[in-house]
């Protein structure tokens, strides 16, 4: 049994009549809990309205058939379980998550069938405003929901086909050009066989393909000052042993890292009637070993967007795991690289020497996407974006620095609302801050924070360094 003086203790029931509280005093049930067996399950019949009068307790619900908690407490006189009952027939009455105790729970039972129509009863106004809010809010979101999810699905879809696009075609045009330098390699290599090499230099002469292969793999890079002596070096020395085309064999030879004295030394090898042919043939090898490197880092490139993609959904994951805040940056980044104007600045300004933390990455990518998004949208085609981590006792703290006008103070105490927005009407619904807040506050344990003045806006995200 419970008494009225303790309902009164609980904000659910502090301004209750006397006549109500004795009804519930009636009509209720004190029953004690133990984990881990839950209290109610998700999807079962909604026979209860639950109030938590004594220790602590968590909410779950299934997504994708994995568990996800999405809140805990031990404040007393919170409630769950059949929260609709008042809708009576107009909505399926079953339990939309799953209750579990945390420690040995208090729990006051109170029966649905006679909850909800108690309170249609006592409330009668009250009852017709929130039975318009729940259908109005219900019909706002699953319109509003599937559009924005659609937007942002277009979006990245659109960005990552570009991002994918760009090495594709790489690739493509190497592998086409790569086909043609094949080709006039045996070209080449037949006219040498035809000529009167014989056996040992054209030996020789095979090494040095080995050496122009290892050279133009490993070739630095060179600056434009630097490129234009060096062609100038070997068109002189093409023309003075009467080989064509010096400019465009110029180029390939530098590109490869090779020299005026390898080129001497290839001349010693074979006659002056093959050195053209010996000479097109090693450019060729330094060309084809180029067409290779472009091809191998445009395919490296695909695959990296790939893995950035599935970091980003986290496909084949567990919900919960123990992540690394940077690798979950850096595919939101790649992810949004097409969002990014040219004349903005990517900072990140990485602690590597964080430790990995347990959380949700899917659900904190979506945090990195909307602080990242806005942060964008706020300096327009111009600005400075940093990502910063670093340590903050014992929390991890990951904060989205912007070079924008900043959030003004008569609306700050606000931007966490939901559906709050400063964006134009049709743009943005507002609950891109109110959805990270909740995953990170109500999820995680951790806090969001914002410090904002003109060019100067920062939002901090304090993660917990441990469950």
């Amino acid at each position: 049994m419970i008494t009225k003086d303790e309902l009164r203790k609980l904000f659910l029931f502090e301004a209750l009549t006397e006549d109500q509280l004795q009804w519930i005093v009636d009509h209720g049930t004190v029953v004690e809990y133990e984990p881990p067996e839950p209290v109610y399950r998700e999807g079962e019949p909604a026979t209860c309205f639950i109030v938590l009068l004594e220790g602590a307790i968590s909410l779950t619900r299934l997504v994708h058939g994995q568990e996800v908690e999405f809140t805990r407490t031990d404040q007393l006189g919170v409630y769950a379980g059949a929260t609709q009952a008042y809708l009576g027939d107009q909505v399926k009455q079953v339990y939309p998550n799953t209750l579990k105790p945390l420690s040995p729970v208090r729990i006051l039972e109170l029966p649905a069938d006679e909850f909800g129509p108690i309170l249609r009863k006592w409330f009668p106004m009250g009852m017709h405003l929130l039975e318009g809010l729940f259908f109005g809010m219900r019909a706002t979101q699953t319109v509003i929901g599937e559009r924005e999810r659609l937007l942002a699905l277009g979006s990245l879809s659109a960005g990552l086909t570009h991002e994918l696009n760009n090495p594709a075609s790489a690739a493509v045009r190497a592998t086409a050009a790569l086909r043609d330098k094949v080709a006039g390699m045996r070209h080449k290599l037949a006219m040498i066989a035809d000529g009167k090499i014989d056996a040992r230099r054209l030996h020789r002469l095979v090494e040095y393909q080995e050496i122009a292969v290892k050279r133009a793999a490993n070739a630095p890079k060179l600056s434009a000052l630097e490129t234009t002596d060096a062609e100038d070096e070997f068109v002189d020395w093409l023309d003075e042993h009467g080989i064509s085309g010096g400019y465009d064999l110029a180029s390939t030879l530098v590109a490869g890292d090779a020299t005026v004295a390898w080129l001497e030394e290839i001349a010693q090898t074979v006659n002056a009637t093959d050195l053209e042919a010996a000479t097109r043939w090693l450019a060729y090898t330094i060309e084809t070993e180029l067409l290779m490197g472009e091809i191998d880092d445009a395919v490296g490139r695909i695959s990296g967007l790939v893995h950035a993609a599935k970091q980003y959904s986290q496909l084949d994951r567990a919900p919960h795991q123990v992540m690394d805040v940077h690798e979950l940056l850096d595919s939101t980044l790649v992810m949004l690289t097409a969002k990014i104007p040219p004349d903005v600045t990517v900072v990140k300004e990485y602690d590597r020497t964080l430790p990995d933390i347990p959380g949700y990455p899917a659900e904190l990518n979506q945090v990195w996407t909307n602080l990242i998004d806005n942060a964008l949208g706020a300096m327009g085609e111009r600005g400075t974006l940093t990502i910063r981590t670093e340590r903050d006792g014992d929390q991890l703290v990951v904060s989205v620095n912007d070079t924008g006008p900043g959030v003004a103070p008569e609306i700050r105490p606000r931007i966490f609302e939901p559906f709050f927005t400063t964006k134009p009407v049709g743009e943005g619904t507002g609950l891109g801050l109110d959805i990270s807040y909740r995953i990170v506050v109500n999820k995680h344990g951790g806090d969001i924070r914002v410090d904002s003045a003109p060019g100067n806006t920062t939002f901090s995200v304090h993660l917990p360094l441990t469950d």
